[in-house]
């Protein structure tokens, strides 16, 4: 193999194991919003649980985070919980920072 291979290799596995630290990132990030959403609609643990996956699930919709959002924002509208979209997003950055600590 030559120089140019052996980059590319490294290149490539460097690539993957920056792809899944995103990826475990971001599920780590949407549990910890999942869990704060949760507290603040008054759910148990069982229901906490479920909506955490929610949320998770809400996240695959589309690229970025503004599924997350969006789901989050109906979420408090449907219990007429009344929440600023900057306290979301507030939390929403304050989970993904506690994430990315997680994996530091």
């Amino acid at each position: 193999m030559n120089k140019f291979d052996d980059r590319k290799k490294t290149f490539e596995k460097k690539f993957q194991i920056d792809e899944e630290l995103k990826f475990k990132v971001e599920a780590r990030s949407n549990k910890y919003l999942g869990q704060w959403a949760s507290s603040k609609l008054g759910k148990l643990a069982e229901e906490e649980k479920k909506y955490i996956q929610e949320i998770v699930k809400a996240d695959m919709e589309e690229a970025g985070k503004e599924d997350v959002f969006r789901k989050i924002k109906k979420d408090f509208q449907i219990a007429s919980i009344a929440i600023e979209d900057s306290e979301i997003r507030e939390q929403m950055e304050k989970a993904l920072l506690r994430a990315k600590n997680d994996f530091e």
